[in-house]
């Protein structure tokens, strides 16, 4: 059939790029670039696009729920990789093992940024009343949503309130000002460098003579669709949110996290301690990577 033909099609050319040793070996350098030079970009676009606000579609229905969508998509394909390579369940139990690795560290990364936010903030009350007119009606019709923009807030007079951390200061209707890493970026940033390094396998296996039926090719392009997803809402993010140094911040522990669990840890291979790297103890050879 024409689409089944199609689905081989694409996911052919898929595996061949995300399988070759140049992207593998740079995909990182060009996320850090991303990073570093994307922000620039705020002074050449236009701030009233859909991108620009925050009830985005995009944003309500994927960044929101990213590291779920991360984790299906992603974890769907290494278990049907890993049992069509080996039919064994506690290989594939192994190497889902790297996606609750990543979880909880996803997980206590949230709960880090929101201690450093905490000890870093404080509690400021909106003096509404002595906001000149025309301020108010300009901050009104601006396109910042409300704790967007460089101050973090729409009203440029603030008095300092006494409250111990930002749930109380927020119940009180109050606004907190603290150092936010930023968690998008993070996010972004991590659940990009995951999925590029999990669909890497996808190429030898195929190579190997893998069966690879269309349910499998068709996870393997949902995950390589979600990348440039990912890639492309990392820049949205880069360019319209939050202040230059709490994405950098952000996307250097995403990348320093990638770092130390897909060329730590997992370098050691599959043991009691390590569930190996993608790939590995699911073909012929340790080294799964082709050039």
């Amino acid at each position: 059939m024409v689409l089944e033909r199609l689905v081989v099609l694409l996911s052919e050319l898929a595996a061949r790029c995300l399988g070759n040793a140049h992207f593998r070996r740079h995909f990182h350098l060009w996320v850090a670039l991303l990073i570093l030079l994307g922000p620039g970009l705020t002074f050449h676009v236009s701030h009233s696009t859909v991108f620009a606000n925050r009830r985005n579609f995009l944003y309500l229905y994927f960044l929101r729920s990213g590291w779920g969508w991360t984790c299906l998509l992603t974890g769907g394909f290494v278990l049907l990789v890993s049992y069509s390579s080996t039919q064994s369940p506690a290989s594939c139990l192994r190497h889902l093992t790297r996606l609750l690795v990543a979880s909880l560290l996803w997980k206590g990364a949230l709960w880090s940024f929101a201690q450093v936010e905490n000890a870093t903030g404080s509690c400021f009350q909106p003096i509404r009343s002595e906001i000149p007119e025309a301020t108010a009606a300009a901050h009104k019709h601006s396109n910042y949503p409300q704790g967007g923009g460089a101050s973090g807030s729409s009203s440029p007079l603030l008095l300092l309130r006494e409250t111990e951390n930002k749930a109380s200061c927020l119940a009180e209707g109050f606004q907190w000002r603290g150092y936010d890493i930023s968690e998008d970026t993070f996010l972004l940033t991590f659940a990009a460098l995951l999925v590029a390094e999990e669909t890497a396998v996808f190429r030898p296996y195929l190579s190997r003579g893998h069966p690879a039926g269309v349910p499998l090719r068709l996870v393997f392009l949902l995950c390589s669709a979600l990348l440039l997803l990912w890639n492309f809402l990392l820049l949205c993010v880069l360019v319209y949110f939050q202040r230059y140094t709490h994405k950098l911040l952000g996307g250097a522990l995403a990348t320093l996290c990638w770092r130390l669990l897909y060329h730590g840890w997992y370098k050691s291979g599959p043991c009691w301690y390590s569930p190996g790297r993608p790939g590995m103890g699911l073909f012929d050879r340790p080294d799964h990577r082709d050039n």
